[in-house]
């Protein structure tokens, strides 16, 4: 039964993974835990200075996602994420690690912090991840249309970047079964589309 299962919605930023779990969180009949990006006190102070935040604002985030963890175990029932913790690890920590954004002794620490979590009794591997996928030209107009600006005073390079590691990342991950959509397949305003996705997560899931 869908409502008994955890479902992560994972891309880049900007991709629409909020707007996706909410609509699917509504059919489905489920609770959505989103990702705590306005109460962030280091998002901002990140996309000003990535060297001086960046261990900061990963430690931010990895914190607000164990606790959505904790809660979902407690709750007991399925719920959806929009994004994976895996996401946090491997692809922004790692990324900052490898522009040299974060120090090296920041690495190690925020991995090992990231593992001993992972590792507690109450983390749980989602059933399904969903992956965005989208032209990274389309996915910036995106960004550019919901105005944050801390995204827009953003290097075009840095979402090019970004956007390469998530399309290494979705081809390799092995943390959960895959459902990859490409964002111009869906509508998340046509109820029919977000059945047509529904359906689509069965199958993966092997539900009948």
């Amino acid at each position: 039964m869908l409502k008994n299962k955890t479902i992560a919605i994972a891309g880049t930023v900007g991709v629409g993974k909020s707007s996706l779990a909410k609509v699917l969180g509504e059919n489905i009949g489920v609770q959505v835990m989103y990702e705590n990006v306005d109460s962030n006190p280091y998002l901002k102070k990140y996309y000003d200075d990535f060297t001086r935040w960046s261990f900061h604002l990963q430690i931010f985030f990895l914190a607000q996602r164990f606790k959505s963890q904790q809660s979902m175990f407690s709750y007991g029932q399925g719920y959806i994420m929009d994004r994976t913790i895996y996401e946090d690890l491997e692809i922004f920590a790692k990324m900052n690690y490898d522009n040299q954004s974060m120090s090296e002794d920041d690495w190690i620490t925020y991995k090992e912090l990231f593992e001993a979590m992972v590792l507690t009794p109450f983390f749980k591997a989602p059933d399904i991840i969903i992956y965005l996928d989208g032209d990274i030209n389309q996915i910036i107009d995106r960004i550019q249309e919901r105005a944050r600006t801390s995204e827009l005073q953003t290097d075009k390079q840095y979402w090019l970047d970004l956007h390469s590691r998530y399309q290494e990342w979705i081809s390799d991950t092995k943390h959960s079964k895959i459902l990859r959509l490409n964002i111009n397949d869906y509508d998340i305003n046509d109820p029919k589309s977000i059945d047509s996705i529904i359906i689509k997560i069965n199958k993966v899931l092997e539900i009948s």
